[in-house]
């Protein structure tokens, strides 16, 4: 069960609002970010939310992979995606693919400023006797 977990809270996203308002177009640059980082996607979800008085809707774009999973949120009126790369290392080590995934989607939204986070998951600590 061990593995790398990336997240990474994004402002000032500067990319064009397809990536940030049209499910499909998102939904399609995940797929193939997931495979450009040889990643192989088995399931996907990708949900458009209306807009509201306070602005337009968002996206949740969610990628299932065998290796994991890949889950993105964008807030569009505040020009802000959150996204969660999650890779278990079951058979390989796939964390220079995760790595690779998160940049790629970096590059996509272009943030101003990117909150990045790292956690290895299922490490086993030792206990003292």
């Amino acid at each position: 069960m061990q593995g790398l977990h990336l997240t990474a809270d994004l402002q000032g996203c500067r990319c064009a609002s397809v990536w940030l308002l049209d499910a499909a177009a998102l939904g399609g640059a995940c797929t193939d970010a997931v495979r450009a980082a040889g990643l192989q996607a088995v399931g996907q979800l990708f949900h458009e939310f209306p807009a509201t008085a306070r602005g337009p809707g968002g996206v949740t774009a969610t990628v299932l992979l065998a290796e994991s999973h890949l889950c993105v949120h964008t807030w569009p009126e505040q020009r802000a995606v959150t996204l969660d790369v999650y890779v278990c290392n079951f058979g390989a080590d796939h964390s220079a693919k995760a790595h690779a995934l998160m940049d790629a989607l970096l590059a996509l939204f272009q943030p101003t400023t990117a909150d990045r986070h790292a956690l290895q998951r299922g490490v086993v600590s030792e206990v003292a006797a």
